[in-house]
């Protein structure tokens, strides 16, 4: 993932020289007229990074969260409110795994591990908030809530931990923050941001066991990820 965020920061950098070269020099707009549209469509490409975050009932030793790079793909649309203000449904599909570790279930491996893997229908509705464009760049900030079904979530599974089975809540909801830059190219506006998702709910289904060593203890589970997001207009 910090190697992504480089790649992102030497593109933005590298735009921002050319777009500044010569000096002083006013660069020749590309899709001059493209922000003027009330409605236009686009389709996102990017990866994502998914943790849990624990709040627990008495102070134990934590739990640990192994993280891993997935992927997203999705749509957008967007609606454009006045020069600097725009409106977006961004729908998209995210893949993610984490591997969450009890180091107090025991000494067996197979005791202490729990694979959870992720397939999220991630739907948000975001304000983007522009600066005024600067010759082919716009940066700006955006933020929003969100809603996702969990389709890998085995909440109804008859199932649970005590036979290896690790289960979280169908429907999630998030409050949602980032940034990016708009760059306008020769036949199309190119947009890498990075945001952060943050659950409001709490995504654990507990074990039917109420001594449960792995869910008895926690008060509330939530996710929280980063999006790097590659968007095509």
């Amino acid at each position: 993932m910090g190697r992504l965020l480089i790649i992102l920061i030497a593109l933005v950098s590298f735009h921002n020289a050319q777009a500044q070269w010569p000096f002083g020099k006013e660069k020749i707009r590309n899709l001059d007229n493209f922000d003027k549209s009330r409605l236009s469509w686009g389709y996102t490409l990017g990866f994502n990074s998914y943790d849990f975050d624990f709040d627990y009932k008495n102070q134990t030793e934590d739990i640990i969260v192994e993280k891993s790079v997935g992927f997203n793909v999705g749509l957008l649309g967007n609606l454009r409110l006045n020069d600097y203000l725009d409106l977006r449904l961004e729908p998209m599909v995210a893949f993610s795994s984490r591997n969450l570790i009890f180091p107090f279930a025991g000494e067996d491996d197979q005791d202490r591990l729990r694979e959870v893997k992720s397939t999220y229908v991630h739907i948000p509705l975001l304000l983007k908030v522009s600066t005024k464009r600067l010759n082919n760049w716009k940066p700006f900030i955006v933020g929003g809530l969100s809603t996702a079904i969990n389709l890998s979530s085995n909440q109804d599974n008859p199932d649970d931990n005590s036979v290896g089975q690790f289960r979280m809540t169908n429907n999630s909801y998030y409050y949602e923050v980032g940034f990016g830059i708009d760059l306008y190219l020769y036949y199309f506006k190119f947009t890498p941001s990075i945001r952060g998702v943050f659950a409001l709910n709490d995504e654990l289904v507990r074990d039917a066991d109420p001594n449960s060593i792995y869910t008895s203890n926690i008060e509330k589970m939530s996710s929280r990820g980063v999006f790097i997001n590659f968007t095509f207009q």
